[in-house]
């Protein structure tokens, strides 16, 4: 699942093609819609940055590109010797090496990105206090599992993150955020922090919930339980014994 440590491993990958003229191109009609690869085709790529979960390619000229892969999207990096299969949304190739982009399903031009996105937990610096008072402004009666995926308050955190992260501090995902104290939020917030900047480098470490449905909790032993939650019925995973719903 791409969540922020993933779009930073993404962004390490494509480091070799940053200070390079690219040759660009859109294999997929979708991709060719987004106008991309037009606009960058023959560029120099000189910088790639990461905001939350969105990519952010810079190229000479000012032209700016975000991809966001939400949840089918993909990046993949290689040699450019290697022949390339399918109909990617976006290829961007120097002599060395290709970067290419799959099924979107957010890939665009764009004159300000970064505008209006909420710190990025995976940021070199990271005011934990500010990140909960963020947290604060919101309806308090939202559950904390919605609020931790809310883009809009802290970016990063997805699905699989949030499940880790609620179950280290020992609250469910049905808690509101009045009842979690700023003590536990933030201390939540600063286990997520670092135990994604160490998947960036080390790779993920085996999940204590996530995915793990009717398993041993690493804790208690209770069977873990899946349920859907909030408007977009999304799906969070829970020891019902460590994280008794409120």
């Amino acid at each position: 699942m791409p969540e922020g440590d993933t779009i930073r491993r993404i962004a390490a990958a494509l480091a070799p093609l940053v200070g390079e003229v690219v040759t660009a191109s859109s294999p997929h009609p979708r991709g060719r819609v987004t106008g991309v690869a037009a606009a960058i085709d023959g560029r120099r790529l000189v910088d790639v940055a990461t905001s939350g979960k969105n990519l952010i390619l810079r190229f000479d000229g000012g032209v700016i590109v975000r991809s966001h892969l939400r949840m089918s999207g993909r990046w993949r990096v290689e040699p450019s010797s290697r022949p390339l299969r399918g109909r990617p949304w976006l290829v961007i190739e120097t002599d060395a090496w290709r970067a290419s982009q799959w099924n979107g399903p957010i890939l665009a031009v764009e004159r300000r990105p970064g505008r209006g996105f909420a710190p990025d937990l995976l940021a070199e610096a990271v005011d934990m206090d500010a990140v909960v008072a963020r947290f604060r402004a919101v309806d308090q009666s939202t559950t904390i599992g919605e609020a931790l995926v809310d883009q809009r308050t802290v970016a990063g955190i997805g699905n699989l993150w949030l499940a880790e992260l609620l179950w280290q501090v020992e609250v469910s995902p049905r808690a509101t955020l009045r009842s979690v104290s700023d003590a536990i939020l933030g201390e939540g917030l600063e286990w997520a922090r670092q135990a994604m900047l160490a998947a960036v480098s080390d790779g993920r470490p085996a999940a204590r919930v996530y995915g793990r449905v009717g398993r041993g909790c690493p804790r208690c032993g209770a069977a873990i339980v899946a349920f859907p939650l909030g408007e977009h019925q999304r799906t969070m995973y829970a020891c019902p014994s460590c994280q008794p719903s409120p």
